[in-house]
């Protein structure tokens, strides 16, 4: 990635495993882990609720949204993937 917005890591950085180190911290299980992401709570900008923090990372199973969202949220949720993206250059093959 470091290479692709043109910004390659040095060699001694490879070798000092700069870009493994970095794959490690941004990993899901890194940042879940991290006590700042298990305690407290963020205001919601749209509501006047506060969300816990613990909410923004999930288990990171196949599925399972089921436990967490219903048919008609999976609908819609399907129809602003397909359709946000309209008019753009991406391409996502999702489900064809």
């Amino acid at each position: 990635m470091a290479e692709f917005i043109g910004k390659p890591f040095f060699e001694e950085e490879e070798m000092e495993q700069g870009p493994q180190r970095i794959v490690e911290l941004c990993s899901s299980e890194n940042l879940s882990n991290l006590e700042v992401n298990k305690i407290g709570k963020i205001q919601s900008f749209r509501t006047p609720i506060e969300i816990d923090n613990s909410a923004f990372f999930r288990k990171g199973i196949t599925g399972d949204w089921k436990n967490h969202q219903t048919d008609e949220m999976k609908e819609t949720r399907d129809q602003i993937t397909e359709q946000k993206p309209l008019g753009s250059t991406l391409v996502f093959g999702i489900g064809k």
